[in-house]
């Protein structure tokens, strides 16, 4: 008999901490978990998405105007040179694309690399920032698109960063200077792989 009235109660409490501790659980961890990482991208997304034209990009060197049709259809590292001078920080950034570029092994075909010059420097001049860089693409871009890239931060964008282009044109992920080339690679990775174009 106490043997019986024993595995009642168990099994009373057993039915009670079933229903009772999921709900407790949830309840504990309902936006309160820092240490639950809940994004997958190491990027900050652009929300909303900016939208590029092709003709928003305008190659700067002959090499750049005859290839810039490779950019359709490609994903594409952007990255950005605000001021009148590539400095060391953009000279870094620009070198961390290449490396990451040679990273991607057999997808390197669908993704192309682009630094953007929002200043009125003399091609010459971009030229000599990247001469060891053959098929690095240089433009200028619209100044529509300028604008754009500006406001994504707040007015100012600092040397060294750099945008993610889906293959349809549009400025999805952005990067600040310093950024680690692996975690990029981490984001273009599973972005290639559930892309269903470029």
């Amino acid at each position: 008999m106490i043997n019986r009235d024993k595995r009642n109660r168990l099994l009373v409490l057993l039915i009670f901490g079933m229903t009772i501790i999921p709900f407790a659980v949830a309840w504990l961890l309902g936006g309160k978990a820092s240490f639950i990482k809940g994004q997958v991208n190491n990027g900050q997304l652009i929300t909303p998405i900016v939208t590029t034209k092709r003709d928003d990009f305008i190659g700067i060197d002959d090499f750049s105007t005859q290839n810039i049709g490779e950019l359709k259809g490609r994903w594409v590292m952007l990255n950005v040179v605000p001021e009148n001078e590539c400095g060391e920080a953009c000279l870094k950034s620009v070198h961390k694309t290449k490396q990451l570029l040679l990273m991607m092994n057999k997808d390197l075909i669908r993704i192309r690399r682009v630094v953007a010059v929002l200043q009125d420097s003399k091609p010459e001049t971009v030229s000599q920032w990247f001469s060891d860089d053959k098929v690095l693409l240089k433009i200028r871009p619209s100044l529509e698109l300028s604008q754009k890239l500006s406001q994504i931060k707040a007015g100012r964008i600092p040397d060294g960063m750099l945008f993610l282009m889906d293959p349809l044109g549009n400025l999805m992920m952005q990067y600040d200077p310093g950024f680690d080339p692996y975690k990029v690679k981490s984001d273009l990775m599973h972005l290639l792989r559930i892309s269903q174009i470029g």
